[in-house]
């Protein structure tokens, strides 16, 4: 197992358990979702800790994910398991492209727009279908208490990403 947790990264969590035999169901966060299947090992956080896990088999079903894990023999087993998160060792993701982000490395960074006026720092994204929503809180500084919801159209909207800046400049009023 890596050593500490901040290699440890959550890509999903157990939602059921599938048929009778010890089968788990996979929400994946990963894009696309059978991604899931290439990082191993997996991890599962029980009892406040990281605990490894082997997969002996995994498939895509239907929308989903299912997985067959050690030593989760019957329907019972896989049932104690449903809603615990499910994590992947960092180092097992590709290097992003040039220009693309991992959502993770998008979180904290403070969002300016192109007047260089204080928006926020990103919280969280959201995935809506149409384009992702980078969901921008107030911190000190910021122009105002407002949170604001931002679509990640990069080239339009987004105009920079600085990581080693911890910024990324929009083209977005503060009336928005």
């Amino acid at each position: 197992m890596p050593s500490g947790s901040e290699r440890i990264l959550k890509a999903g969590r157990i939602s059921a358990a599938f048929g009778i035999k010890g089968w788990v169901k996979v929400h994946s966060d990963t894009s696309p979702r059978e991604n899931i299947l290439d990082y191993l090992p997996w991890y599962l956080w029980r009892n406040g800790r990281w605990e490894q896990v082997e997969v002996l088999e995994g498939q895509s079903q239907g929308k989903g994910i299912i997985a067959r894990l050690r030593g989760i023999d019957d329907r019972n087993a896989a049932e104690a398991l449903a809603g615990i998160e499910l994590g992947i060792e960092q180092a097992c993701l590709p290097e992003p492209e040039e220009g693309e982000y991992y959502w993770r490395d998008l979180i904290g960074l403070q969002v300016v727009n192109t007047e260089g006026v204080l928006l926020g720092v990103v919280d969280h994204l959201l995935e809506t279908g149409a384009n992702d929503v980078i969901v921008v809180k107030p911190c000190e500084g910021s122009v105002d208490e407002a949170e604001r919801l931002v679509p990640w159209v990069l080239g339009q909207v987004v105009q920079g990403v600085d990581p080693d800046g911890k910024r990324i400049t929009v083209d977005w009023g503060v009336d928005y």
